[in-house]
């Protein structure tokens, strides 16, 4: 008895602190697949978050054919300031690099 009453007092705390979040919505989007040699995308939310990047094909057709990405990533966190990581990935590897801006 004692182990169902806690069960369910753990229950009503766990959904009233699951506060409902408004639906996200996408605000602008585009979309460039321009197939063997790169593609292009970016789009942006209700949220606040929004997303770029960038691929080109480097050296088709050779020994050292390789794929550059450019890219973007931002979103607002709890704590109202603007999150964005910059980064390159290419054949030096992944390289992010970071940034708050307060709000």
């Amino acid at each position: 008895m004692k182990l169902m009453l806690v069960l369910s007092v753990l229950c009503l705390l766990g959904y009233s602190l699951a506060a409902p979040q408004a639906p996200v919505e996408i605000l602008e989007q585009e979309v460039d697949n321009i197939g063997l040699n790169g593609y292009k995308f970016s789009f942006k939310l209700s949220d606040g978050t929004t997303r770029t990047e960038e691929a080109v094909l480097n050296n088709a057709g050779t020994e050292n054919e390789s794929l550059s990405v450019r890219g973007s990533v931002s979103w607002v966190g709890p704590d109202g300031i603007t999150y964005t990581i910059n980064f390159v990935a290419d054949e030096n590897g992944y390289q992010p690099e970071g940034a708050h801006i307060p709000k």
